[in-house]
């Protein structure tokens, strides 16, 4: 009897240990388009004067993503899948990268990639805290720019990521309004520099 006692104990914590790893496998099986409002807190290694910035983030994958910051300051990040544009606002500036050099092993190329997940990432569970249900993603390349991220899930919905880069800074992402499946205009997904801008790179 404790024998099998056991048994089920270890079936069931292996189960627990693979919650939120099987649940990010389904979510990017199963989503296609994904639309959100996001909150980001971005904390110095010091951890003083956080910055705070909102807006929308928007994927079609695979390889396209729209990430615009509304506040404090105005700010485009759009991928076409094979170009990655910057675009600052106040600078009058835009940055272009080619894709995969830009994404890489880091976490946009994590939720637009195709079926590289294992292949760029380690992952591993961290449990459950702040009433979310958690993963670990370490970056199997040395240029990702980030030590790791994690992902936090509620049900099937991912509401959060923490990133931790390499200089000490963490930057929390809160997730909200979050439309799965949804009809987005392919044309979000494609940039042209405004007139008059400074177009800087590829």
């Amino acid at each position: 009897m404790k024998s099998l006692f056991f048994a089920l104990a270890l079936c069931a914590a292996q189960v627990a240990q693979a919650g939120a790893i099987d649940k990010l496998h389904r979510f990017l099986e199963t989503t296609k388009t994904l639309r959100a409002d996001f909150a980001q807190i971005v904390v110095a290694k010091n951890g003083k004067k956080p910055q705070q910035s909102a807006g929308q983030m928007m994927i079609s994958r695979p390889g396209k993503f729209r990430w615009q910051i509304a506040k404090p300051y105005a700010q485009l990040l759009v991928g076409d899948g094979e170009k990655v544009w910057i675009y600052d606002e106040d600078l009058r500036q835009v940055s272009v990268k080619k894709f995969d050099a830009a994404l890489g092993s880091t976490p946009a190329a994590l939720l637009v990639g195709g079926n590289s997940l294992d292949q760029n990432f380690t992952l591993r569970e961290a449990g459950e805290h702040d009433g979310l249900e958690w993963l670990e993603a370490i970056p199997k390349g040395t240029d990702s720019g980030f030590e790791k991220l994690q992902l936090g899930f509620s049900g099937n919905e991912l509401k959060a990521m923490e990133l931790s880069d390499n200089f000490g800074q963490t930057t929390s992402l809160l997730f909200a309004r979050i439309e799965r499946n949804v009809p987005i205009a392919a044309a979000l997904f494609h940039f042209t520099p405004p007139a008059g801008v400074d177009v800087i790179g590829e």
